[in-house]
C-alpha cells in the first residue's frame, strides 16, 4: 500500500518529485534524530537557520532540528551583534616592561623615596608615569621596605667622603734599626699616600709632612682628619690641617678599630710586600713603599669599591685581538695583568 501511494505521487510530474524528495529528506532527518546525538552547530550554521526561520512560517518550523525557542534565541543574538560596536579595551594602555623594571629598581635602590619623588626622577629621564601607577607597581614588586634612616653601610659610606685618616707603623731593617712610616688614606676611594719615612719622627718632621700634603693640593675636598692619640702628632701638625679647613678627630684611647681603614692598610702592606723583603735602610724602604703605593692605587682591586683600583683606568671591552700581558712589580713579588694589542 505504501509503495502504491509513492507510485501515485511520482506520476504527477516535477512538483510531485519535489514533494517526494522533501518527504524523503524529512524522514531521514527523523531517523537521524532517533539515532544520532545532539549535533554540534557552528556559528554560521546557527546564523543560517536563524535567518531561514524568519523566511518560513511558524507552521513549517517543524523541519528544523532545533526547537522554536532556540531559533528565536539565535535570532536575538544576531540582532545584538548587529548593533554592537567593536569592543575596545577599557583603561589606559599597559606600561612597557622596561619602565616597570626601572620603577622597581628606583624603589629598591632608594628606599626612602616616595612615589612622587620617583615620579619626578622619571620625568627627568623623559618618562611620564602617574604616582598611583608607581605606587601600584611598587606594592606588586615588593621592593626594600621603607626606612626613615640609612643603614650602617650607607651611613659610613656617606660619612667617608671627605674623610682622611693617618697613622704610623714601624719597620725593622736588616740591621735591626727601627724606621717609622707616616701615611694617609682616603676613606671613600681607598687611595693611599705615603708621606715619608724616618728614624726620628719629631714634631718638626711630622709638621713638614703635613705641609707637603697641603702643597700637593691633596686636602682640597677633605673636611675631616682622623688620627689616633699618639704623642708624635703635635699641635703644629693639627694646626696645618685646621688652616686648610679640616676638623681633626681623635680616636678613643686604645681603640685601633676606630681607625680601621688605616689599620687594614698596614696589614695589607705587610702581608703583600714588607714581610717578603729585607729592608736595608730608609731610602730602600721609601723606594719599596713608593712602588707598592703606586701599585695599590693604580692596579690593585679593592672589595670596598666594587673591585676597582682607586685610580682605575677605563675598562676595555673584551676583544679576541687582545692578549693578556703580565707586568712584574718589585722584582716579581707582585704581578699586574693588563690587556694589550696582539
Amino acid at each position: 500500500m505504501l509503495v502504491r501511494g509513492i507510485g501515485v505521487l511520482t506520476g504527477r510530474g516535477s512538483m510531485a518529485q519535489l514533494q517526494l524528495e522533501n518527504a524523503v529528506l524529512r524522514h531521514q532527518v527523523t531517523v537521524l534524530r532517533r539515532t544520532v546525538r545532539r549535533p554540534e552547530l557552528k556559528d554560521r550554521d546557527r546564523a543560517f537557520l536563524a535567518a531561514a526561520s524568519r523566511a518560513l512560517s511558524r507552521d513549517r518550523w517543524g523541519s528544523f532540528m532545533v526547537t522554536p525557542q532556540t531559533l528565536l534565541r539565535w535570532h536575538r543574538q544576531l540582532v545584538r551583534r548587529k548593533w554592537t560596536y567593536p569592543r575596545r579595551r577599557v583603561g589606559r594602555p599597559a606600561l612597557d616592561p622596561e619602565t616597570v623594571a626601572l620603577i622597581t629598581r628606583l624603589g629598591r635602590e632608594n628606599p626612602r623615596w616616595g612615589c612622587v619623588r620617583i615620579q619626578g626622577e622619571l620625568r627627568k629621564l623623559g618618562i611620564w608615569v602617574g604616582a598611583s601607577t608607581i605606587r601600584r607597581i611598587l606594592r606588586r614588586a615588593g621592593p626594600a621596605p621603607r626606612r626613615t634612616s640609612p643603614t650602617w653601610s650607607e651611613f659610613l659610606r656617606a660619612q667617608g667622603r671627605g674623610v682622611l685618616a693617618c697613622d704610623f707603623f714601624t719597620i725593622e731593617t736588616m740591621f735591626l734599626r727601627t724606621l717609622y712610616v707616616l701615611f694617609f688614606i682616603e676613606l671613600s676611594t681607598r687611595r693611599v699616600c705615603v708621606a715619608g719615612t724616618t728614624s726620628r719622627p719629631d714634631s718638626a718632621w711630622i709638621t713638614q709632612q703635613a705641609r707637603n700634603l697641603a702643597i700637593k693640593q691633596e686636602l682640597e675636598d677633605k673636611h675631616i682628619l682622623l688620627r689616633d692619640r699618639d704623642a708624635k702628632f703635635s699641635g703644629t701638625f693639627d694646626e696645618v690641617f685646621r688652616t686648610e679647613g679640616l676638623t681633626v678627630v681623635k680616636t678613643p684611647i686604645r681603640a685601633p678599630r676606630a681607625n680601621a681603614f688605616a689599620e687594614r692598610w698596614v696589614g695589607t702592606v705587610r702581608r703583600e710586600c714588607l714581610d717578603h723583603v729585607l729592608i736595608f735602610g730608609r731610602r730602600h724602604l721609601q723606594r719599596v713603599l713608593h712602588t707598592y703605593a703606586e701599585h695599590y692605587n693604580r692596579a690593585r682591586p679593592h672589595r670596598g669599591i666594587d673591585l676597582r683600583p682607586p685610580d682605575a683606568a677605563p675598562r676595555l671591552a673584551r676583544s679576541a685581538e687582545m692578549r693578556i700581558h703580565r707586568r712584574d712589580v718589585l722584582g716579581g713579588l707582585i704581578h699586574e695583568y693588563e690587556r694589550v694589542a696582539a
